[in-house]
């Protein structure tokens, strides 16, 4: 109880001599925000493309694709493929008993961003049933494509993001002028940063059949494996079924590695930084206190109520510095509108920066171990100072 009393006094009379080294505190507090900013910030990057991909998949949505493509675009699908998928059991059928499934295609075309730089897009040619595959999508202005005709819908991400993509626009593409005749939502999902148009006609346009991928609704989570044995128990087919969501789980994993890496490996470098920025605050705040902390020593405190009042300081600076980088990180970055040319499964990924409780959590761990680790040799120094000497030099 002794130990623990002595730590209180001590850990007090620091903190209230904080305001007379305001400016070397300073130092510890604006580093470790920059640390835990930046970490939160780019982690924050992550989490919403993760959050962007993964709002779009359903259980009880399949996809099939060609045996061992790595995404739809790389996928190239038979007729008969395609036939056999949009007619297996285990896909729901309308009133009119027609098989809720959507036969796709997909393009990359040209598009501009509002500072001009030209990126690439996901122009997807969609089957008629297509509303009834995705109910999420809804049009928000104007109207559907018609089919047959060079008419296509905006999502609208793709909209806030690009140029040349609001309602009456011409947009050239592939040889061919299309009109934007409406503007949809899809949730705030990946298809939200897509262009979209009839199958049949994209494919007209490029003067080429084929197709990349079916998209089917099925009659519940169910019925995926009862679909998927169907296709790939079939000897003439080489395919691949998935639910959507698994197929976009997989897809975003590789995404959150990448960024994940970047994030730590940058916060590493910044954290290093940091840690010496502390070391050298902390050793010139024992410095100053020198014989402060040996007439303590001298009336009977112990050397671990020196270490563990050190590193209080130096913990509490930490935790203000990376509350104020994750305050920053979340003014700055959270509902941040980003885009990529590689982060979506097919192209153009247009998303939002989320900054949740968890990332802010993750920054303010860091800054504390910083803390501890940018006050444990000052700490250390302060319990070993020779009494004797010091005190000779007051």
């Amino acid at each position: 109880m002794k130990t623990f009393r002595q730590i209180a006094a001590v850990t007090a009379m620091n903190l209230r001599s904080l305001p007379q080294r305001f400016a070397t505190s300073l130092v510890i507090v604006i580093g470790i925000a920059g640390v835990v900013a930046v970490l939160v910030s780019v982690l924050a990057m992550s989490t919403g493309m993760i959050r962007t991909l993964q709002n779009t998949g359903r259980e009880d949505r399949a996809i099939v694709l060609r045996n061992g493509s790595t995404s739809e675009l790389a996928s190239a699908l038979s007729m008969d493929a395609v036939r056999l998928a949009a007619d297996a059991p285990g896909v729901r059928r309308n009133a009119e008993g027609k098989p809720i499934a959507s036969v796709e295609t997909l393009r990359m075309v040209v598009a501009h961003k509002k500072d001009d730089a030209e990126v690439h897009i996901t122009l997807r040619g969609v089957g008629p049933m297509i509303a009834q595959v995705r109910p999420e999508m809804k049009i928000l202005e104007g109207r559907m494509f018609n089919p047959a005709v060079f008419e296509i819908i905006v999502g609208k991400a793709a909209r806030d993001e690009f140029k040349g993509l609001d309602i009456g626009s011409k947009f050239a593409a592939r040889g061919v002028t299309w009109t934007v005749v409406g503007i949809y939502s899809s949730g705030g999902d990946s298809h939200e940063s897509e262009i979209m148009a009839d199958a049949e006609t994209v494919n007209s346009a490029d003067r080429r059949g084929g197709y990349q991928v079916v998209t089917a609704l099925l009659d519940s989570p169910s019925s995926f494996q009862k679909f998927k044995d169907s296709l790939t128990s079939n000897p003439a087919l080489a395919v691949d079924v998935f639910t959507e969501a698994a197929y976009l789980r997989e897809r975003s994993k590789t995404i959150s590695k990448v960024i994940g890496i970047i994030a730590y490996v940058v916060g590493s470098i910044m954290a290093v930084g940091a840690i010496f920025g502390a070391l050298n605050t902390m050793y010139s705040a024992v410095s100053a206190r020198v014989q402060e902390i040996a007439t303590l020593r001298a009336i009977g405190f112990g050397a671990t109520a020196m270490v563990a009042s050190v590193l209080a300081e130096a913990v509490l600076l930490a935790l203000i510095g990376g509350v104020l980088g994750a305050l920053l990180a979340w003014l700055f970055f959270d509902g941040y509108v980003a885009s990529t040319g590689g982060g979506g499964p097919n192209g153009h990924l247009v998303f939002e920066l989320s900054v949740s409780w968890q990332l802010v959590t993750v920054g303010i761990t860091w800054a504390v171990v910083i803390g501890l680790v940018g006050g444990l040799f000052p700490s250390v120094r302060a319990a070993r100072l020779p009494v004797a000497a010091a005190l000779r030099a007051v």
